[in-house]
């Protein structure tokens, strides 16, 4: 018998709550440690291989620090965006590689670092070098931002 594929509203709510533990620095291990439940089963939720029941979302979403609605965040709403493959995503969503990312190692280190930058201009900054390093020069071009001076004053 063929194993089952995850529902894409399942593995999209799974990789929620993913996204959501790491953000707060929580382990698998804790979380399930929480919900009375084993790190293996954290994983089976946030892969989408194991359906979340609603009041275990609930509890989750409680643990977490977030309301229930955070783990249908960016989900379409619409019958018109149910695609012919099942899919419960609009064609507009962004790519998965983008949730893969933020849910990595490195790109929650940059989010943290990043959040951690209050100087608007310094941010700006941030967001041009790796935009430039990212090949959208092409960007900065139609929209080149003021030179920020590179002297400093001493406190």
């Amino acid at each position: 018998m063929a194993k089952k594929q995850p529902s894409s509203i399942d593995a999209h709510v799974g990789s929620r709550v993913r996204l959501r533990r790491m953000l707060i620095g929580m382990s698998q291990e804790k979380l399930g440690e929480l919900l009375g439940l084993t790190f293996q089963q954290v994983q089976k939720y946030e892969k989408g291989a194991n359906r979340i029941g609603a009041s275990r979302l609930f509890d989750i979403a409680q643990i977490l620090g977030v309301p229930v609605q955070y783990f249908f965040e960016e989900l379409a709403a619409t019958k018109e965006s149910h695609g012919s493959n099942g899919s419960h995503f609009s064609e507009g969503d962004r790519e998965p590689f983008v949730m893969d990312f933020v849910s990595s190692a490195e790109g929650l280190q940059l989010i943290r670092s990043y959040t951690r930058v209050t100087d608007v201009r310094v941010r700006k900054r941030i967001l041009e070098l790796v935009k430039s390093l990212g090949g959208e020069e092409e960007d900065l071009v139609a929209h080149p931002r003021p030179v920020l001076s590179t002297t400093s004053t001493a406190a």
